[in-house]
């Protein structure tokens, strides 16, 4: 059943004029949600792994994060298109369209993701307070929840233009962190970034690397939180049907751009790696903390203030929107909804017992990503499933190639996270 709106928000695209909005300029007021989406993949997991893979390998990885990139677009553009034609969010069609039990399953899952994604954020963000201001691990953690509230009060507030007006500025403040520092520390090769494109492989570790970078790309909970995100912005199911071609590429730009950036931002995350671990003689093998120290002492206090500045940045924006993507995740698959406050303080413990227990920080990272991977198959599963019904989609269906086309590139990143665990841990 498609969701038909009767009224048109101003500057929507409803085709009901001869003069209505075509250009890129009158699509501005679409773009947005991809933004809030695209910090998903630009969390503290993101830099852990790709500085990891940097450090230890060069630039040999960067062809995965290339193409676990692209995966990435071709799957928030589906849930950008799921919402769209429904009214309805990914979890709201599971749990309309799947048995009662199914349904839960899938909440407990989507829940548990949610968690090890709260995590990775909670840690990048208390590593960057600590760095920063050597705040306690109690007193970080607790600056980052209030910090993370205080922006989702924004869209409960009716302001969702300055929450996602927000993200686009956080997505750029890392990319400009990551970026001044890559300048300082120097080190680069533009012929070896370019054969980092061509896919390849050093050994079993590289592999399970590249695993974990595919897992800290393509995260689930922001194919759950975009297929929400982009309803009530004036595209409609019945604008789909009056000008598929239209809502298309409103949909296509918003996601191209945004997670465009969010590419460059991780391959730069790697070609930091890179540099600061040619310049330490391989001694610094991928540690957040010690990366501090290594710009600190060879560059100065401005390279490491940067790299602590943009991995502050990185874990409160993903923190917020972690929360988000909870809130969007029970009310969708149960029809429930926990206060954000409750929320915050049920998933920071987890991450407040770790630090506390003293945990490595980095490796903690990593391992986060692995139990996201998990939630992979699932996500991209529904995903595919629900957008190639027409009855269901309407004009935005996809056509049969890009089903094919999102199939194999769903199960190929499903077999990864499938097989990641199995790798570290037999």
């Amino acid at each position: 059943m498609i969701v038909r709106s009767s009224t048109a928000a101003p500057g929507s695209f409803t085709g009901d004029h001869p003069a209505a909005p075509r250009t890129a300029s009158r699509m501005a007021p679409i773009l947005g949600p991809a933004f809030v989406a695209a910090i998903a993949y630009v969390d503290p997991g993101n830099v852990a792994t790709n500085l990891t893979a940097g450090a230890t390998y060069g630039y040999l990885l960067v062809w995965v994060v290339v193409v676990a990139s692209l995966v990435a677009i071709l799957v928030q553009f589906q849930a950008a298109k799921l919402g769209t034609a429904t009214g309805k969010s990914l979890p709201q069609l599971c749990r309309e369209r799947l048995p009662r039990w199914g349904t839960r399953l899938l909440w407990v899952q989507a829940e548990v993701v949610v968690l090890a994604t709260d995590l990775a954020e909670f840690v990048g963000a208390a590593i960057g307070m600590r760095l920063l201001f050597g705040m306690p691990v109690a007193m970080s953690a607790a600056v980052t929840a209030v910090v993370s509230l205080l922006l989702l009060e924004l869209r409960r507030q009716g302001r969702t233009r300055r929450f996602e007006l927000m993200s686009a500025a956080a997505l750029l403040l890392v990319g400009a962190g990551i970026g001044y520092d890559i300048l300082v520390v120097g080190n680069q090769s533009a012929a070896g970034l370019a054969g980092g494109l061509l896919p390849g492989f050093h050994g079993a570790d590289s592999l399970v690397l590249a695993m974990g970078i595919v897992g800290a790309t393509v995260m689930p909970h922001a194919v759950y939180l975009h297929s929400a995100l982009v309803q009530g912005r004036g595209l409609s199911a019945e604008a789909a049907r009056r000008d598929p071609g239209l809502v298309r590429r409103a949909l296509r730009l918003d996601c191209v751009l945004a997670l465009g950036i969010a590419t460059v931002v991780n391959v730069s995350m790697i070609a930091l790696g890179a540099g600061l671990g040619a310049a330490t003689g391989g001694s610094w093998t991928g540690d957040l903390v010690a990366a501090h120290g290594e710009l600190a002492g060879r560059i100065g206090g401005l390279a490491a203030l940067a790299f602590a500045v943009a991995l502050l940045s990185s874990g409160i924006s993903s923190s917020g929107v972690g929360t988000l993507a909870g809130d969007v995740v029970m009310h969708g698959f149960l029809g429930w909804r926990v206060p954000a406050h409750v929320r915050r303080i049920v998933t920071m413990a987890p991450a407040v017992l770790a630090l506390t227990l003293g945990v490595p920080l980095t490796g903690l990272l990593v391992a986060s990503q692995v139990v996201i991977s998990l939630g992979v198959p699932v996500a991209l599963f529904l995903l595919v499933w629900f957008c190639r019904d027409r009855s269901l989609m309407g004009p935005l269906v996809n056509a049969p190639l890009t089903t094919r086309i999102a199939g194999a590139t769903g199960a190929l990143v499903a077999a990864l996270g499938v097989c990641l665990p199995f790798t570290l841990f037999f």
